[in-house]
């Protein structure tokens, strides 16, 4: 089923538009021909078209296509494919066009042994990345490459090339139907992947008993075997979850996880983790939100919970799933049962207001910048500023707000966890600030 036409890819619109640098690469003919030899960068999820735009751009140029995997080549592998495509290049007058299919992998030196062949034209390459190109791949060879991002699929492209599949001779061709209720779970399980809804979808076929061959249909036309929720269940060995990932679902059960840690129910914040997890929801959405929610609504109650759900968004982007799913009911156990503050939320949110209003007023002298750049405005900036550590207690008695704005107090801690003791702290330094006002309640 892949692509053989431009017309025929699914997906990736905005790289794909009539008339732009990327759909002329792929053109056949003089068009796809005149357009340069361009290498490129793929980088995108998996199932995403990588290796499809690269098998389209060969074809165009009507250059020979080579294929190698980051995984299993070394550098005698690459210094082979390129003193081949030399010779191509130099007695036949044919190109090569050198698709390296997660190019991540390769170490420094392997992706240097490419650079001269990329600089001479020896060899067009495209290579294919999960990763962020900037940090996984060399600059000199992000340099001399046009970067193509690709996005994963969304539920209607993934139901049309579904669809497609069932019915072309290329395909399954019409030896099954789908069920409404199989058709909408294979969507929801491709999760943006085309690989894994082929896959998934040519499995449940073979497990439905379905002759997928040539003549497999009824007399009438009628495909003779029905694909139900069951077989597309068994095929992705997983079970069905009440999970919409492109509807109410999903916004409900993320909802309902935030504000069940929010609520200190570990119990419940993880069964919607779960169902999450289990309807295929991406880990890095879960890992982000969670991240949000410890400065939101834990703050300095328990400062460390940040950190955790830091270093669980950090280890869920080079773990993958099905082991991200411990890391994340690790962030969510601490998050649920950490004492809970939104006082730094509401603290920014509380100035904010009153910039938008125009309670700005001027920098104090003392804090102005005292560098030979503001030397030259004449002005007296940095004159009278005391240095902190100079003073045995730390403080300096000074309004560092500008004069305008009087004494605000903005930051209000609770009594609760690790922040009793910083509201203590708070009240201390203000009142060594000289602001009185610092006694303030959280409450009021």
């Amino acid at each position: 089923m892949r692509p053989r036409t431009v017309a025929e890819v699914v997906g990736q619109r905005r790289i794909l538009q009539a008339g732009g640098p990327i759909a002329r690469l792929l053109e056949p003919g003089p068009e796809g021909a005149n357009a340069g030899r361009v290498s490129l960068i793929l980088w995108g999820p998996p199932g995403t078209g990588k290796t499809t735009l690269a098998t389209l751009a060969a074809a165009a140029s009507g250059d020979q296509f080579v294929e190698l995997s980051a995984v299993t080549a070394g550098v005698k592998d690459v210094r082979g494919v390129i003193e081949q495509a030399k010779r191509d290049l130099e007695f036949g007058g044919r190109g090569t066009v050198l698709f390296i299919d997660e190019v991540h992998r390769f170490s420094k030196t392997q992706q240097d042994a490419l650079l001269p062949a990329v600089e001479n034209g020896w060899v067009r390459l495209i290579a294919a990345t999960t990763e962020n190109p900037s940090f996984a791949v060399i600059p000199p060879l992000v340099s001399r490459s046009l970067l193509v991002p690709l996005t994963p699929l969304d539920d209607a492209d993934i139901g049309e090339l579904v669809d497609r599949a069932v019915s072309d001779p290329r395909g399954i061709g019409g030896a099954v139907s789908l069920a409404p209720a199989a058709r909408d779970q294979l969507i929801r399980l491709a999760g943006g992947d085309a690989r894994r809804a082929l896959t998934v979808l040519e499995a449940a076929a073979a497990g439905a008993g379905a002759n997928t061959g040539a003549g497999s249909s009824s007399a009438d036309g009628a495909a003779e075997v029905e694909v139900g929720l069951d077989d597309i269940e068994r095929a992705a060995t997983v079970a069905a979850a009440r999970y919409d990932r492109g509807g109410g679902q999903h916004y409900d059960i993320a909802s309902a996880l935030i504000k069940s840690v929010r609520g200190s129910d570990v119990d419940a914040a993880l069964h919607y983790l779960a169902r999450m997890v289990d309807a295929g929801e991406d880990p890095r959405f879960i890992a982000r939100r969670l991240v949000i929610l410890a400065s939101e609504d834990i703050g300095m109650a328990d400062p460390s919970a940040l950190q955790t759900a830091v270093a669980a968004m950090q280890a869920v982007s080079f773990i993958g799933m099905p082991e991200a799913r411990i890391t994340l009911a690790h962030a969510v156990v601490h998050l649920s049962l950490a004492p809970k503050s939104n006082r730094a939320y509401l603290a920014i949110e509380a100035a904010l207001v009153d910039v938008r209003e125009g309670e700005i007023g001027a920098v104090p002298s003392e804090l102005r910048d005292a560098s030979t750049s503001s030397a030259r405005r004449g002005d007296d900036a940095g004159t009278g500023y005391r240095y902190p550590h100079d003073e045995p207690s730390g403080i300096v008695p000074f309004h560092y707000a500008p004069a305008e704005i009087g004494d605000p107090v903005y930051y209000r801690p609770t009594g609760h966890g690790a922040e009793a003791r910083w509201a203590e702290q708070a009240e201390r330094i203000r009142r060594g600030l000289g602001r009185e006002r610092g006694s303030e309640s959280a409450g009021e």
